[in-house]
């Protein structure tokens, strides 16, 4: 997975991933009502609406982007339905080439956590048969009741060529409360966090120098950033954070290693909600939410190639 998706940010110049967050309140009116007149006002209706408002993004931003990252919550609010978009929407994406990496934050005893490894990133054996159920490249785990929880996963992962982000540093505003308590030894929860996916990392490093373990850390703490990025060399960083929630593409940059490499970006609202934004709202509104989403795209891309450039003629 890693070494794909690292050919694919080269290929696109676009260390960009999009968040696939679909609240019902970003779908178009249109959509939601042509939704609505097949299937009511149901959770079917809003599965509907959700898979062809995604469906939409995913057409006119697929060029553009490595990657995209459905949050599974805001699919399970509508149940089954809801968990049938999901579903879909990974489906979809896949075949459009797109690596997928599943927003689910799951972290759980052993037997657990190795039940949600085979549904996400399989395979599941049904008698003598095997199954992937959700199919997506890579996920998001939450590592906070210790390796057990995380164990069946990269043992799935590495066994299915998939992947893995973990939990390290959040962009949340809260997450100091955990992750910045100091430990015994001086070192805070994050770094120990860094530490550990570094050693589970460590065996499963492809062609470029990165592994299938990988680490999630915000860009609203860009100094907590630079010192997990030392801790952690061989991780690739998927960074929540950038618009929408205040950090800019200067914020980014720790995450970065000197060649540009090392991380990928998240933006989810600030694209598929940027037919909503002032800077797009008139020249394109609701019709045209996915002619907006590709001009968001394009415009973070050159937003973040800039602050790569200006940082590698600055030598740093």
């Amino acid at each position: 997975m890693i070494d794909q998706l690292i050919e694919r940010i080269k290929k696109l110049k676009a260390p960009i991933v999009v968040g696939l967050d679909p609240n019902l309140a970003f779908v178009p009116d249109q959509i939601k009502e042509a939704a609505f007149k097949e299937c009511g006002q149901t959770l079917e209706g809003a599965a509907e609406a959700i898979w062809q408002f995604n469906k939409g993004i995913v057409d006119a931003v697929g060029d553009l982007v490595p990657a995209v990252k459905p949050q599974i919550a805001m699919y399970e609010k509508f149940g089954i339905p809801g968990l049938e978009a999901f579903g879909k929407t990974v489906d979809y994406c896949r075949q459009k080439g797109l690596v997928v990496i599943g927003d689910i934050k799951r972290g759980d005893i052993g037997s657990t956590s190795e039940a949600y490894a085979c549904g996400h990133i399989g395979p599941v054996c049904v008698g003598d048969q095997e199954f992937y159920g959700f199919r997506e490249d890579a996920v998001t785990l939450n590592p906070y009741m210790g390796s057990d929880s995380v164990m069946p996963f990269i043992k799935k992962a590495k066994e299915s060529g998939k992947g893995v982000f973990i939990l390290v540093k959040t962009s949340n505003p809260s997450s100091g409360e955990f992750q910045d308590q100091e430990l015994a030894d001086g070192r805070r929860l994050f770094e120990l966090v860094a530490g550990k996916v570094d050693e589970w990392g460590a065996d499963s490093v492809g062609r470029y120098g990165y592994s299938e373990v990988g680490a999630v850390v915000g860009a609203t703490y860009p100094e907590q950033a630079a010192i997990v990025r030392k801790l952690m060399p061989k991780a690739y960083i998927l960074v929540p954070g950038y618009g929408a929630q205040g950090a800019t593409a200067q914020d980014i940059l720790p995450n970065f290693d000197e060649n540009g490499l090392g991380a990928i970006v998240n933006s989810s609202r600030g694209i598929i909600a940027a037919y909503t934004k002032e800077k797009y709202k008139e020249d394109y509104g609701p019709e045209g939410f996915a002619d907006a989403a590709r001009a968001a795209v394009l415009d973070m891309r050159e937003d973040i190639g800039s602050a790569l450039e200006r940082r590698q003629a600055a030598g740093k």
